[in-house]
């Protein structure tokens, strides 16, 4: 076939260093743009960004030519590096080490948009923690707890 044809999509999760609450309503519009000009400068598109204070969920159309590992290095390293040059924070802005990367099928993107989108009110009833071990229980995905929060 001389065409190479593309179409992947993905629900990425990740939390601030300690779970921080660092993303506060008073920057986190921001915080979120430049998070999706960095993902579409790798050639990928945002398709939903939300989050809480203290993480963060995208639903991304993946890049074909950016890696997976460069991806989430330049997402979060980028946006951890303006965030704390641009945003008066209270504290230093980092992320964790670890994140949840996640594949969601065309027919569920919508779905998955949804959920992005809902996070205020799914916080006020389940944290971070039972939520993201939801994912992992959900995508049969083995880990140590000790290891999973940072």
């Amino acid at each position: 076939m001389p065409q190479s044809l593309h179409r992947k999509y993905s629900h990425l999760v990740f939390s601030t260093k300690n779970r921080e609450m660092l993303i506060t309503s008073d920057v986190e519009s921001q915080l979120f743009e430049y998070m999706g000009g960095i993902v579409r400068d790798m050639g990928a598109v945002c398709v939903e960004i939300n989050g809480m204070p203290d993480h963060v969920h995208l639903i991304i159309r993946d890049s074909k030519a950016v890696d997976d590992i460069k991806f989430i290095k330049e997402l979060k390293g980028g946006s951890s590096r303006w965030a704390n040059d641009s945003l008066e924070l209270p504290g230093r802005f980092s992320w964790q080490a670890g994140y949840g990367w996640f594949s969601v099928g065309p027919s569920d993107v919508e779905q998955a948009c949804a959920y992005v989108q809902r996070q205020k009110e799914h916080h006020a009833k389940v944290s971070f923690q039972d939520e993201f071990r939801s994912f992992l229980k959900r995508y049969q995905i083995d880990y140590d707890e000790q290891y999973v929060w940072d």
